[in-house]
């Protein structure tokens, strides 16, 4: 959590796990961020042997290091990033050796990576040659030293699968809080589970359950006054499954905080 308060909640949960097994499949129907099988798409990568020009990006998370994700980080295509609410997820990827064999390394098995960023078009370039993010591509632009795990880097472009994963964290969820008393912005990260949130909710001891809308990225907005009293949240992934997070900070939070829960998505 970088230079920001690491303060911790003793926040009970309560959880409500609102999918069945069934509509969990269905929802790979739904686009090709919710891919659970193994599905072809391509990657290329970026952000340098030291992962220095992944920091930042579309979803907000600013140092991925401090953050908790690393270099095991990915942009997605516009395709795959659905407007920011893929950021968060999880995916596993491998090389297709059997579409391109001159690159893949044979035996380097497959990577794990959280998305993190965008990959915009270029829509000067024809999709099969240099738009590789233009839509309806699904394509991954991957940290380097996740690229350079399955391929050799001359590559420059690569045919891979991929699909959705659980994500691997350690800790509870987070939320950090920055805005105004009239407007709050909450980052929410170090998400398990599938990882990308799709819907929040916030309240505090004197108000009912208040939607977020998103505002960019990662980040979640309402124009509330909620100062002096314990904050709660409400978080759906884009699985369906819903937790309830309450009491994660004190009453005397203040913007600029990181409180994190004493659970998470599993």
């Amino acid at each position: 959590m970088g230079s920001q308060s690491r303060i911790m909640s003793n926040s009970v949960l309560h959880a409500f796990f609102l999918l069945t097994f069934g509509a969990t499949i269905a929802l790979a129907g739904e686009g090709p961020y919710a891919a659970f099988t193994w599905t072809p798409a391509h990657a290329t990568n970026y952000g340098g042997a030291d992962g220095s020009g992944t920091m930042g990006g579309a979803c907000g998370y600013g140092n991925m290091f401090s953050r908790g994700y690393g270099l095991k980080t990915a942009a997605l295509s516009y395709a795959l990033f659905n407007n920011g609410l893929s950021c968060g997820a999880c995916f596993e990827i491998k090389c297709n050796t059997a579409a391109d064999s001159r690159w893949c390394y044979p035996n380097a098995g497959s990577v794990k990576v959280t998305a993190t960023n965008s990959c915009p078009p270029n829509w000067s370039k024809p999709s099969d040659n240099g738009g590789w993010c233009n839509p309806p591509r699904v394509h991954f632009d991957l940290a380097y030293p996740m690229f350079t795990k399955m391929a050799q880097y001359v590559a420059g472009i690569i045919p891979v699968y991929y699909r959705r994963v659980k994500c691997s964290r350690t800790g509870g969820i987070r939320f950090t809080i920055n805005g105004n008393p009239y407007f709050n912005l909450v980052l929410v990260h170090n998400v398990g589970g599938y990882g990308n949130v799709v819907t929040l909710y916030i309240k505090n001891s004197k108000t009912s359950w208040i939607k977020m809308t998103q505002n960019w990225g990662a980040n979640w907005e309402n124009h509330n006054k909620l100062v002096g009293c314990a904050l709660s949240f409400r978080a759906t992934l884009g699985t369906g499954q819903t937790l309830s997070f309450n009491g994660v900070t004190s009453m005397q939070w203040t913007n600029g905080q990181t409180w994190e829960a004493n659970t998470n998505f599993y």
